[in-house]
């Protein structure tokens, strides 16, 4: 009887264990969501530990890990915050966080309050700011078109140390450009020039946009090549620059050559180009045009996403039918 009861007890007892609940596993949405719904009530002492937890586990800050903070809040919490993050473990945990908030603060437009944040950086020893640190602001800036503003935090980076890096010239670059405002860009290239900081891939995608809203498509077509060239990789937008300025002069004929005179390199280079010239293309009532590009897109066995896959069907494969 004593053996029974010693049997049952046995299976009772790992039958309850299959039942219990599991461990929650660690992850940067989980401590995401604890440090927000922490910060969200005002636990202070749960967002410093999480912070510093989540760190020494692995697992780094994220665009929502500051996502408790709104321009509603941000004069209530970001004393706190500041006071949490300067108390966190030295070195990474806290350059991490200091750099996350900018970001979050950036995002909002919050720039005084990012500034604050970077100064804060920077009395303090052992994490101070670097380039990382500044380049959400001066995206933020920049893409608002606030160029003099952008200006002036560099002009703060340089005063505490920092030498701007081809990022950050990258950003204003690309915003000159957007916005249509070749002398300035030029003045960028030239201190970029000066300062032997090089060229990437981002570099030549502003020059190419610039060129492309200048209306010169000669000098955006020789930026291309000299690319290829220079062993630099285009990125997708930068072809797409292209296009959308050749369609914004009517220059079908000549889109189409550019997409097709690309053709056999990159297969997901290929079915974008190929596929947003032929999109386009729909949406200005050129469907013959269209037609043949989706059909070349079937023919090289391109990815056709579903928007031009019923296109395919309902003006290609029925006319082959016929």
């Amino acid at each position: 009887m004593l053996a029974l009861g010693k049997l049952w007890s046995q299976k009772s007892s790992r039958f309850l264990c299959s039942l219990a609940i599991p461990d929650v596993v660690p992850s940067c949405s989980y401590y995401d969501a604890q440090i927000n719904k922490a910060g969200r009530e005002g636990d202070f002492a749960t967002v410093h530990r999480l912070l510093n937890k989540r760190c020494h586990d692995g697992f780094f800050n994220t665009n929502n890990t500051f996502k408790f903070i709104s321009k509603n809040n941000l004069s209530i919490l970001l004393d706190a915050l500041l006071e949490t993050i300067g108390r966190l473990d030295s070195g990474f945990p806290r350059k991490c966080s200091y750099d996350c908030l900018i970001s979050r603060l950036s995002k909002m437009h919050c720039i005084s309050e990012a500034m604050r944040v970077a100064e804060t950086m920077a009395k303090s020893e052992g994490h101070g700011p670097n380039n990382v640190t500044f380049h959400p602001i001066i995206n933020a800036l920049t893409k608002k078109e606030e160029f003099e503003a952008a200006w002036r935090v560099i002009d703060v980076m340089k005063s505490i140390g920092i030498a701007p890096d081809l990022t950050s010239y990258n950003f204003m670059l690309t915003g000159y450009c957007f916005a249509g405002n070749v002398a300035s860009a030029a003045g960028v290239v030239a201190k970029m020039e000066e300062e032997e900081l090089g060229a990437d891939t981002r570099t030549y995608d502003a020059l190419v946009l610039g060129a492309c809203r200048a209306g010169k498509l000669d000098a955006a077509l020789a930026l291309l090549r000299r690319m290829l060239d220079d062993g630099v990789s285009p990125l997708y937008c930068t072809h797409a620059h292209i296009i959308g300025a050749f369609l914004r002069y009517n220059y079908y004929e000549q889109a189409i050559e550019f997409v097709r005179s690309y053709a056999g390199r990159d297969t997901k280079l290929d079915a974008e180009n190929f596929g947003i010239l032929a999109t386009r293309l729909i949406s200005r009532s050129k469907f013959e045009e269209a037609k043949e590009l989706v059909k070349e897109m079937s023919e090289r066995r391109l990815r056709i996403g579903p928007p031009l896959k019923a296109f395919y069907e309902s003006h290609v494969k029925s006319d082959g039918l016929r």
